[in-house]
């Protein structure tokens, strides 16, 4: 059997418009979750006063959870469409979880936003909606859902996708990379089939229009870039670094360096789900031995690439940030830590060059003393100790970052400029 296309699918949206109801429907139609379990949820949920949460429980399989009714990890599940095999990453909307978040956005080939039709856009739609761009996700199926609390009203539906055009134009999404969809996750309308409650759509259901999501050319024309996840020694092997390729291809027998340490040695083997293989291209997740390098010369957050074209270390890079949540504000001087492919590295802001509208980009103030929640800024940057990062325009994979501190993500941005070490 030939094995479909692999897609990742990330599940935004604002917390309590039924993100998490809607994908256990789904998952539950499309039979990848047995039914038996959605009735027991259904009977459990009664009891404890949490009518209707059945199908939320599917991926809210975290107690926790349950009893509070929000989602907290990123969890994944496997299901089929006709055409891709998917794995969803359920998103969690709740704000101290956006650090969730960004890790499952950033592996997204195509995002699910939810919008409660009655609710309509809230803050966090906006947040998402802004991270899901700043992170390259470049595709939306937008699902209205609960359109059962407005007694399927189509001028509702018609008058909410107006309002998220213009919103979603703002951060550069293109109506024809947009598809929207009027949903009741509750009632099970227009997620796997059609329903006479909405004879005036006629657009696709949500399984169909996950078979229109292109997945995304493989960048194997870039430079090879494969960020280091572990380490490991293993008898009679030698050192093995294990991650996942990001961009371009590494055959047996090329000759690679490790940056920040500089440390080079020729690919031995390559193996992938414990299989060797001769040649890695982007998405193998990877062990590869190099012959000349000691266990204690790399580590995690280092980057493979070509000899002839190492990757990038930095003194100080130039980025654009979008500040998601700080309980005061950031100046100068101001040192979090930025995770960016697997590094963790602390790194200091220089100057914020410009304050910048997030809706639109417009500069609003050059050199401001601070930024706070909800601004968009450009700034310099200096890591405290080497760090591998490259220009988003040139290797997009590697130039995307969260900024965290004191338990929380603070920032999200990307490396517009960068002076190397």
């Amino acid at each position: 059997m030939v094995e479909k296309e692999h897609m990742n699918l990330a599940m935004i949206g604002h917390i309590d418009h039924g993100k998490s109801t809607l994908l256990g429907r789904l998952l539950t139609e499309a039979g990848a979750i047995d039914p038996h379990i959605i009735e027991e949820y259904r009977k459990k949920a009664a009891e404890i006063g949490k009518a209707t949460f059945e199908y939320a429980w599917v991926m809210d399989t975290l107690a926790d959870e349950r009893e509070r009714g929000i989602t907290i990890d990123v969890a994944h599940q496997r299901f089929d469409t006709k055409k891709y095999y998917y794995t969803i990453v359920d998103c969690p909307g709740h704000r101290d979880f956006v650090k969730n978040m960004i890790t499952g956005t950033s592996q997204a080939d195509a995002a699910v936003l939810v919008v409660d039709a009655k609710d309509g856009i809230m803050a966090q739609t906006k947040e998402h909606v802004f991270l899901a761009r700043t992170l390259g996700v470049t595709q939306l199926i937008i699902a209205i859902n609960k359109m059962d609390r407005v007694n399927y009203d189509q001028k509702r539906y018609e008058e909410l996708k107006k309002e998220l055009l213009a919103l979603l134009g703002l951060v550069g999404y293109k109506e024809e990379h947009v598809v929207f969809i009027p949903v009741s996750a509750i009632d099970g309308v227009n997620i796997t089939k059609k329903s006479d409650k909405e004879t005036w759509f006629d657009g696709p259901i949500l399984l169909e229009a996950l078979d229109l999501m292109k997945v995304p050319d493989k960048p194997v024309n870039l430079p090879l870039r494969i960020p280091v996840q572990d380490v490991y020694t293993i008898t009679g092997v030698g050192t093995v670094p294990v991650g996942r390729v990001e961009t371009g291809k590494m055959k047996k027998g090329d000759t690679v360096i490790f940056n920040p340490p500089a440390a080079k040695g020729e690919v031995k083997t390559i193996e992938m789900h414990h299989e060797e293989i001769n040649e890695a291209v982007p998405g193998d997740n990877i062990g590869w031995n190099v012959r000349g390098i000691s266990r204690t010369e790399i580590r995690r957050g280092d980057v493979c690439g070509p000899v002839d074209n190492p990757p990038t270390i930095v003194d100080e890079f130039t980025a654009q940030i979008v500040v998601l949540q700080h309980p005061s504000a950031i100046t100068a001087g101001y040192t979090p830590v930025f995770h960016t492919h697997t590094a963790q590295v602390a790194a200091t802001i220089l100057e914020i060059t410009k304050k910048m509208d997030p809706k639109t980009g417009a500069t609003v103030e050059e050199n401001p003393d601070f930024i706070k929640a909800g601004d968009a800024a450009i700034i310099k940057v200096k890591p405290t100790r080497p760090l591998v990062i490259e220009r988003v325009k040139e290797i997009p994979q590697l130039g995307r970052f969260a900024v965290r501190d004191m338990g929380q993500t603070v920032a999200a941005g990307m490396v517009i400029d960068l002076k190397e070490k």
